[in-house]
């Protein structure tokens, strides 16, 4: 069965969040304050991390729909379905998703209903100006919350996509504005979740060099920025070689997703044979492959990748809980609004 957004989060809820941004546009702050938060970042030294980030920088395909992600009322759904799995940790989005997902947890709540926040990580996406397509795009400053706001929300880290293109002068800036970022967190006792990626400029766009050279290269520069690194988790890509830019580098590494392949498969491949391939290899921080994963329910993907990083299983095991898991508890929220 097709996960269905209204089913899973009926739309008198969406009504319900727009009227509360008008008549209370604290209601957000409110709930981020009653949030029950984690003591520690991880519970087990590993993360597995949704990404919601994406439509803020005009990326909104998913395969042969290019405005899939504009939908904010299935993309909420989607997001609070996979937040229900145990073994994600988290989401990491914009703002006002962020908000939203306050707003939607609070009303939860007062009716009687079960939070998907508590103890769960919220991490804020800061910079979000490098617009896809863009003649600026390498340019990419802060445009979101700094660190001072994700201190005053209780949010539990930030993260920053630093795109390095060697042709393009303005990565310098982006990458100041990366040093600067990270050693305001480093103040505030917050994680910096860092995507260095390294860039060439093609007929079709930026793109990103997956190879185990360029990527361990520049491992070792996003490593260095700031004042301290003792705060500071990389988001690298799967490449060939993994284990070449896992070693690149003592801190934490997660693995990203990319663009949905419509099925789980492939990115289990993908995350498996990362986790297998240096002790550093911590989890993942994906978005599409998870929240848009076919006719797949997203929760049960996410049981599977998740699985895989806190539970040890194999692709296989993954691949069976994913179909066993499938369509429970669907009606989660729908009873509560």
């Amino acid at each position: 069965m097709e996960f269905s957004a209204e089913t899973f989060l009926p739309s008198r809820a969406l009504a319900q969040l727009t009227e509360l941004r008008i008549q209370e546009p604290g209601a957000a702050m409110q709930a981020a304050q009653a949030r029950t938060v984690r003591q520690r970042l991880t519970q087990d030294g590993r993360l597995s991390i949704l990404a919601a980030d994406h439509p803020a920088r005009r990326v909104t395909a998913v395969g042969n729909q290019p405005l899939a992600m504009t939908n904010r009322h299935d993309y909420l759904a989607r997001i609070l379905r996979v937040l229900t799995s145990e073994y994600v940790d988290g989401v990491m989005a914009t703002m006002d998703i962020l908000e939203d997902l306050l707003v939607l947890d609070a009303i939860v709540q007062q009716e009687g209903g079960p939070s998907a926040l508590n103890e769960k990580l919220l991490i804020a996406s800061l910079n979000r100006g490098g617009l896809a397509g863009a003649v600026w795009e390498m340019n990419d400053p802060i445009t979101g919350p700094g660190p001072a706001t994700c201190a005053a929300w209780r949010l539990d880290g930030a993260k920053m996509l630093l795109r390095v293109c060697d042709d393009e002068p303005d990565s310098l800036a982006t990458m100041r504005e990366a040093a600067l970022a990270i050693s305001e967190l480093n103040r505030l006792s917050l994680p910096m979740f860092l995507e260095p990626l390294p860039v060439v400029k093609t007929i079709d766009g930026y793109k990103v060099v997956k190879t185990a050279e360029a990527l361990a290269r520049l491992v070792g520069v996003a490593s260095a920025l700031g004042d301290s690194s003792r705060y500071l988790w990389l988001k690298l890509p799967y490449c060939e070689g993994y284990e070449c830019v896992a070693r690149a580098t003592t801190l934490p590494v997660l693995l990203l997703g990319g663009e949905s392949a419509g099925s789980a498969e492939p990115f289990l491949r993908q995350l498996s044979a990362a986790l297998a391939a240096a002790p550093n290899v911590r989890g993942a921080l994906v978005g599409r492959n998870i929240l848009y994963p076919g006719a797949a329910d997203p929760r049960a993907v996410a049981d599977a990748v998740g699985g895989l990083i806190h539970a040890g299983w194999s692709i296989e095991e993954g691949l069976e809980a994913q179909a066993a898991r499938a369509g429970r508890d669907m009606d989660r929220f729908a009873r509560w609004l």
